[in-house]
């Protein structure tokens, strides 16, 4: 079974790593994300707006740029393609704190000196340029800023892309590197983060890029349930419950001694307690809550089951699933569609700069959505699967969330 049934754009989950086996010299779409070093600082500017006007409105949300925002912007769009005219900057947006961008590689890179190089190169020198810039701006040279595009160089002393001889891990511990000014530069010298695009992302990348002001902005204005809240929901299930239950439902050949340390490792546990983190409205909970689990020896029965639950939803429940199985999906996003609220149960846990999709968060600034975990956040690449073990305790803790067994539909 493939992790996550919905893609989240997550910068600690997602934009954070490279991909292992790209060659960044080769022609492709990249979705590009890049940190400043002070992010508390927000140096580039400020969101404004109102949340509830729609894109193209005057007072839809937008980001203000201030000067050093604008240096970047103009960078951005004249420095990299007038020094390697076979890439192309496509969307963007440049936010208070970090900027994403659409970069189309249209042939192999060849820098102006005619040696072919690669992306984590083009990049460097953007940043070097921007670095220039920014320090004449603040006054730590004697250089003025004319608005020209910065002569960038190919050659910038920082982390190279994976694909490349010198790449290195997005989190090595190296100091900024600053040349031999000893000024601090721009931009996180640790990211230069790069999202392969394959057949059908570009659009949702696309998207996430022009909603990036509106999302950040509902944040703002909603810090309590628009980031994970940490250990806030309890489950009222001990380890050792949920452990009994897995030796009765898996079994000793998918259940033993070795997979219970491995997923209790993995487990949020507060005071032997199971408990969840979330992300959403939790006063969902407060709401009478039914568990949806579809089980295999049931599937004749699937309709009736889907029935129950719609009618449940339509008279108040709130439907809660781990959305594990295909029939369970049906159901929820049957009655996401019809306009009710839900509360999912994450297979993995919320990395501090966790953001869901943009259909998700509208949901959840909608309080149609609730998502929980009850596991500790770790790195997965698409395509790692979970155990049998794992989808058995997802939907205990289903059950222990709603006080209810799955069964409450044939009753």
């Amino acid at each position: 079974m493939v992790f996550s049934n919905f893609a989240d754009m997550s910068t600690d989950k997602h934009m954070g790593w490279r991909g292992s086996r790209k060659n960044y010299c080769w022609p492709g779409t990249y979705h590009i994300t890049i940190n400043v070093l002070d992010r508390k600082q927000q140096p580039l500017g400020y969101i404004e707006g109102d949340v509830n006007k729609p894109d193209g409105d005057p007072l839809a949300p937008r980001v203000h740029l201030l000067e050093l925002g604008k240096m970047v912007e103009h960078e951005l769009l004249n420095s990299i393609h007038a020094h390697y005219s076979m890439i192309e900057i496509q969307d963007y947006v440049v936010m208070p704190d970090h900027l994403h961008f659409i970069v189309v590689v249209h042939r192999d890179i060849v820098s102006s000196n005619g040696r072919k190089t690669h992306l984590g190169q083009v990049i460097a020198g953007f940043k070097k340029g921007c670095n220039r810039r920014y320090w004449a701006l603040t006054g730590q040279t004697t250089q003025e800023w004319q608005g020209k595009p910065a002569k960038a160089s190919p050659q910038a002393a920082i982390p190279a892309l994976a694909g490349s001889p010198s790449a290195v891990h997005p989190q090595d511990s190296r100091p900024p590197s600053t040349g031999n000014t000893g000024r601090p530069p721009l931009f996180d010298y640790k990211y230069v983060d790069v999202m392969p695009l394959k057949e059908g992302q570009l659009e949702r990348q696309r998207e996430y890029i022009r909603n990036n002001p509106r999302y950040r902005l509902m944040r703002k204005q909603n810090p309590k349930w628009l980031q994970p809240q940490r250990a806030s929901v309890a489950t009222a299930l001990t380890p050792s419950a949920l452990r009994g239950y897995l030796q009765r439902e898996c079994g000793a050949r998918l259940f033993n001694d070795e997979i219970w340390d491995a997923l209790k490792h993995r487990l949020l546990i507060e005071n032997n307690m199971i408990s969840c983190d979330s992300y959403g409205s939790s006063q969902l909970l407060a709401a009478r809550l039914l568990p949806v689990v579809c089980h295999r020896k049931d599937a004749s029965l699937f309709e009736v089951q889907k029935s129950r639950c719609l009618a449940a939803a339509a008279t108040g429940a709130v439907l809660v699933s781990a959305c594990i199985a295909p029939g369970e999906r049906d159901v929820i996003d049957t009655v996401i569609r019809q306009g009710y609220p839900v509360v999912t149960v994450e297979d993995n846990g919320f990395a501090s700069l966790y953001h869901p999709s943009e259909h998700r968060m509208d949901l959840c600034f909608d309080r149609k959505l609730l998502i929980v975990s009850p596991w500790h956040y770790a790195y997965r690449r698409v395509g790692d699967t979970i155990s049998v073990a794992e989808c058995k305790a997802m939907n205990c803790i289903v059950q222990a969330l709603c006080r209810t067994k799955d069964s409450w539909w044939k009753e």
